[in-house]
């Protein structure tokens, strides 16, 4: 089996953390905005116990198959249509959660806390919290300000950009730790994307 088939188009930095065994078999997974599920390939392959959610119905549809045809004995209820900011999961119910390139995606500042705070409240003391979003971070190309922390961004996306200082706020107000320090890819003229590793305390 060629490494595509076998790991999918999964994110760098997370098959990172598949690497340094910071995500084992036996582990509960959730990737919370799993578009068309490019994370979870691996996983579902490899037998992980996935659960998925996604606010589009085509990806719910196009994930449901992939499981099926990947880990046919995974109940296909495990990936469903849900909010990340409400999802119907029981609090501390998984050991790693994954945010890939969702957060950067929030309405206002309300919205991108509620979406953190919902995903820290289905992890499990001695979780992990693996986020991937855009940040200015490492950021030399002007961004057009659209108000609040909405800007359009040299490739011509707007999103919801964070920088160090937010993400540090938001692990000390969660009680977390930053299981990596904070990295940044710079996309040449582009872009810059941040990686954001927190662990859940095993105490709080």
């Amino acid at each position: 089996m060629d490494l595509q088939t076998q790991f999918g188009h999964i994110d760098v930095y997370l098959f990172d953390q598949l690497l340094r065994g910071r995500i084992r078999p036996g582990m509960r997974i959730l990737d919370a905005g799993c578009g068309g599920g490019r994370n979870l390939v691996y996983l579902l392959r490899e037998g992980f116990d996935v659960h998925a959610v996604d606010e589009d119905p085509q990806a719910i549809v196009y994930v449901r198959e992939m499981a099926a045809a990947l880990a046919p004995s995974l109940p296909l209820e495990r990936i469903r249509l849900d909010a990340i900011e409400r999802m119907s999961f029981p609090d501390a119910w998984f050991d790693v959660v994954i945010s890939n390139a969702v957060l950067h995606f929030a309405r206002d500042d309300e919205h991108f806390e509620a979406m953190v705070r919902e995903m820290w409240r289905v992890l499990k003391p001695g979780g992990m919290l693996f986020a991937r979003l855009a940040s200015s971070i490492g950021m030399t190309e002007p961004m057009e300000h659209l108000g609040g922390r909405h800007y359009v961004l040299p490739d011509g996306t707007t999103r919801y950009v964070v920088d160090e200082p937010m993400l540090m706020t938001m692990t000390h107000a969660l009680g977390g730790e930053l299981l990596d320090p904070i990295k940044t890819t710079v996309v040449q003229h582009q872009r810059c994307m941040t990686t954001w590793v927190v662990g859940k305390n095993a105490e709080r």
